[in-house]
């Protein structure tokens, strides 16, 4: 069915998508950030970048993007990770 409400659905699905591939990229760019923080021991930069992650974690969960209990897993386990290097 190509009527003009399917056509829109597809413009707004595919805007959405970008939006939400853009978000999810940014919070694994943080997290990665993170990760690297704390394998070269930086603590003044892994704190840094681990309040930075969860912010956007829970922007992304708030949003739908990802699970609410993903996220809540992703930081649990970067809070572990910053914990055992200090």
């Amino acid at each position: 069915m190509s009527n003009q409400s399917a056509k829109k659905r597809e413009r707004q699905e595919a805007k959405r998508r970008l939006r939400n591939r853009a978000a999810k990229s940014t919070m694994r760019t943080a997290i990665k950030k993170f990760n690297a923080a704390v394998a070269a021991g930086d603590k003044a930069e892994a704190e840094k970048a681990m309040a930075l992650s969860c912010k956007l974690l829970d922007k992304v969960s708030g949003k739908g993007i990802i699970h609410r209990n993903t996220a809540a897993r992703k930081k649990s386990r970067l809070a572990h990770a910053y914990n055992k290097m200090v």
